[in-house]
């Protein structure tokens, strides 16, 4: 063995043992339907059967006895749209076609909520009009589903917040919605009693990317000391037309603060709002552009990060997003994504 081996050789050893060749978890194991899942939202309910949530065909609802699956499709939430009407900066109404995006599921007071973001379908043209409503259900079963239309956000393209993905956060009894995407950042607004309506005039920013204002799909987490705010940071869509640079690329980040209070911060201690934010999980191998996430404590599986991502090996287009899954380990007091 010569010194130029020996010395590769150290070099290979010493970087093991530092963790600099640290490999990115993959995937957990799913079967049954497991493609186009973009902006999954994921809840259990008290039977056991979890239900998986989708953008796309008024919101595809699938379910499956664990998270590995077999996971089969069921229907649409909303298969004729929503009530909702949307405005211009002129407050005219939208007469154009309509879709409904990144669903955000939970279960209040023995009902379970549906948040939507109300989108015109050419909405990636630039244009932020759209607004975020909400549908409720007794069990979540296909057809029990009743849209109640909008909350109260609503934006045009006036406005300083795009109103798309919803996420409903419960704190010592009081409800928040957080939502927001590119434009001036993710905010968070102060719900009234009824999970179904905004106060107006309580938006506080949470987090806003200075560069490029590519920072969406919020969710919020509350786990030990801290609150977790998750982000997907990057180009979400349209790999298969576009490639992307590496500071482009879809990825999951994460700042916190300390509950009750809206300072979030990454893990260098740079402000959420001053472009801060840890990866979490990201870019590597056939795993490309993870994000759309979302985070829930599950009672088999302990804290678990789901998201949508595209696997190279299978294509890259919008409709071959995968579903994703990982645990999550808090033991450091901040997310690290394990193997499931």
């Amino acid at each position: 063995m010569n010194c130029f081996r020996i010395a590769a050789l150290v070099i290979t050893l010493l970087k093991t043992a530092t963790g600099a060749t640290h490999v990115q978890p993959r995937p957990g194991a799913c079967s049954g339907v497991c493609v186009n899942t973009h902006d999954p939202s994921i809840i259990r309910r008290d039977d056991g059967t979890y239900f998986r949530f989708s953008t796309g065909g008024g919101i595809a609802v699938h379910t499956a006895d664990d998270l590995v699956g077999p996971w089969e499709y069921k229907g649409s939430v909303l298969p004729k749209g929503t009530k909702l009407k949307l405005t211009d900066h002129e407050m005219k109404p939208w007469k154009g076609a309509m879709d409904v995006w990144a669903p955000d599921v939970h279960f209040v007071d023995n009902t379970y909520y549906l948040y939507y973001s109300a989108v015109r379908n050419t909405s990636f043209d630039g244009h932020n009009m759209a607004a975020i409503g909400v549908a409720t259900s007794p069990t979540m079963e296909i057809g029990t589903w009743k849209d109640l239309s909008g909350i109260g956000i609503q934006s045009n393209d006036n406005s300083k917040y795009n109103a798309i993905d919803p996420n409903l956060f419960e704190e010592n009894g009081n409800l928040y919605m957080i939502f927001g995407s590119y434009e001036t950042g993710l905010f968070q607004a102060s719900m009234k009693n009824s999970p179904t309506a905004v106060i107006p005039d309580t938006y506080i920013k949470l987090a806003y990317q200075p560069k490029n204002h590519a920072i969406e799909g919020a969710t919020m987490f509350k786990y030990g000391r801290f609150n977790y705010l998750f982000f997907s940071q990057g180009d979400c869509c349209g790999f298969d037309t576009k490639e992307r640079s590496k500071i482009d690329e879809y990825k999951i980040k994460v700042c916190r603060s300390k509950p009750g209070v809206v300072d979030f911060r990454d893990k260098n201690n740079r402000r959420c709002t001053d472009g801060g934010g840890t990866v979490v999980f990201k870019s590597e191998g056939d795993v490309y552009g993870p994000g759309g996430q979302g985070v829930y404590d599950d009672e088999k599986y302990g804290p678990v990060l789901y998201y949508h991502y595209v696997n190279k090996t299978i294509g890259y287009a919008d409709g071959q997003k995968q579903f994703g899954w990982n645990k999550l380990d808090f033991s450091s007091g901040w997310p690290v994504v394990k193997s499931s």
